[in-house]
């Protein structure tokens, strides 16, 4: 009997170890800090889809293998690319926006959707400002007058003050919040819409998006995109007016992009800062030459401080999934 136990034991001890020893494939649809590259490759088999010359071909030879998909809240995973992969248990999104995943047909498959929020807040914050900041002052322009070497030879237009101006605020979450807390030391009064007013704010909660850009000197996109309606609309900018200035952090789908960039080139708005766009990474091509609109390659989180942060998220929530637990910013499972 005794000889028995110790048999089964061994064979327990043998396939719990060979449990262990089967190696995660893990595919990454972009570039991770290296540090966070580096964490993950200690752990895991990693495939990098954005290095593939031939995609058909690389995803032939791993799609079987593939049980964790890291990627980016702008880029996500399309359902194609779900689809192809059977033995996906994890989309680890490295950001907090979830609208480039179906969340539905993640979670028939048992899928979990992860992101990382909370640690991405200030820089998409301190991004709002600084567009906001170039966007009234001209800071772009001036800064394209010195290196081209016409200072004193191309008269710059009068920039507009940023201290006091009205800022309403589409999206009072976290990102808003901070938002707000940054307008408040330029003396900004802070006003905002949402799907329901938060008692408590000291800000003033106007129920119509467009009656928020018609009393705002700046309208600030921070919004989720979770359903990825156009909520800025034409007859929003029109309220805007010719004096307003549009600055979106949130997603480029939320904006009627046409209408913006006839408002911009027609100056029906005063200016607009940009970090983010419909169909990116092509931006409408009309904008290159308007000095009334300051452009971004969607970087609002993009410090290395954060990324790491975000990083770590990502790493955690693979653990956690790949230890049979829940992970902790699963959204959907």
């Amino acid at each position: 009997m005794e000889e028995k136990q110790l048999a089964r034991r061994h064979r327990i001890n043998r396939a719990e170890k060979e449990t262990v020893s089967v190696p995660i494939h893990i595919l990454l649809t972009q570039p991770v800090p290296t540090a966070i590259d580096a964490s993950l490759a200690a752990k895991y088999v990693i495939h990098r889809l954005y290095e593939a010359r031939d995609i058909d071909a690389f995803l032939t030879e791993v799609s079987g293998k593939i049980r964790a998909v890291v990627t980016g809240g702008a880029k996500g995973l399309s359902n194609e690319l779900m689809d192809c992969l059977p033995a996906l248990e994890i989309i680890a999104i490295s950001g907090i926006g979830t609208d480039a995943v179906d969340l539905k047909r993640a979670s028939a498959r048992g899928i979990h959707v992860t992101t990382t929020p909370g640690v991405l807040t200030d820089d998409v914050a301190d991004m709002a400002l600084g567009l906001l900041i170039m966007a009234l002052r001209g800071l772009a322009t001036g800064d394209r007058i010195v290196r081209n070497g016409q200072w004193g030879k191309t008269a710059q237009p009068l920039a507009s003050k940023v201290t006091g101006k009205r800022i309403g605020i589409v999206g009072l979450g976290r990102v808003g919040h901070a938002i707000a807390q940054r307008a408040k030391a330029f003396s900004m009064p802070v006003l905002y819409t949402d799907r329901q007013e938060q008692s408590g704010t000291g800000y003033t909660f106007i129920a119509s998006l467009t009656e928020l850009a018609r009393q705002s000197d700046v309208l600030v996109l921070a919004a989720s995109a979770d359903d990825g309606q156009v909520i800025i609309s034409a007859d929003v900018l029109e309220a805007l007016g010719p004096q307003g200035y549009f600055i979106n952090v949130a997603r480029g789908k939320l904006v009627d992009e046409p209408a913006l960039v006839r408002a911009l080139a027609g100056k029906t708005i005063a200016g607009a800062g940009l970090d983010v766009f419909a169909d990116e990474p092509h931006v409408p091509p009309a904008l290159y030459a308007l000095e009334n609109v300051v452009l971004q390659p969607h970087r609002a989180s993009a410090t290395e401080e954060t990324r790491i942060s975000m990083g770590e998220i990502v790493i955690e929530n693979l653990d956690a999934c790949f230890a049979g637990k829940r992970p902790p910013t699963s959204v959907n499972t």
